[in-house]
């Protein structure tokens, strides 16, 4: 009897700006998953809401909560490939904890892959052409604040792959991914 490959949850983690969307793209085929990118979960509050309102919250969670269940009843030989921007706080953490649950229920191995990038590079990428038109973070004040007074999340998973792309192009950093994931 031969045994079905083990999917794969990928979670990639970055600050707005560092090409995590971009290159998710370019990495899913390879890695077969479907992408489920942060905006995709955020933008219809965003669309919607004042940022920071109560409906604004209960419609991000509603929809997160939407999207994991489905891709928990997805066929079990499916990966799949989130993005996020998560630090090392409590509220983030637990919300990569909802990754590693659904992975666990999944019977999927977890991958996490932190990007991370030089600040001139991550402000020089956060204020490119067509992110605001996305909801996007743009404002690199915000930015600033961000990287001094947080780290980036470092979850529990099977496997921890971290990536510095402040000179790497998406297609050269979604090449690289795969061939660190460890076959398990």
């Amino acid at each position: 009897m031969i045994a079905e490959p083990a999917s794969l949850i990928v979670h990639i983690n970055g600050w707005p700006g560092t090409g995590k969307l971009t290159i998710a793209r370019h990495l899913a085929e390879p890695l077969g998953a479907r992408l489920a990118d942060n905006h995709t979960l955020i933008n219809p509050a965003e669309a919607l809401f004042a940022r920071g309102t109560p409906l604004y919250w209960l419609l991000r969670a509603t929809v997160r909560t939407a999207v994991l269940d489905h891709v928990r009843r997805a066929e079990a030989s499916q990966s799949f490939l989130f993005t996020d921007a998560l630090s090392n706080d409590e509220f983030d953490s637990r919300a990569f904890d909802d990754y590693a649950a659904l992975a666990a229920d999944r019977r999927a191995r977890l991958v996490a892959v932190v990007l991370d990038c030089s600040v001139e590079e991550n402000l020089k990428r956060l204020t490119r052409a067509g992110r605001s038109r996305a909801y996007k973070l743009t404002d690199p004040q915000v930015l600033i604040d961000l990287r001094s007074r947080h780290v980036l999340l470092k979850g529990k998973c099977d496997q921890l792959i971290e990536l510095d792309v402040s000179s790497l192009g998406a297609d050269e950093a979604a090449s690289e991914i795969p061939a660190r994931i460890v076959k398990g």
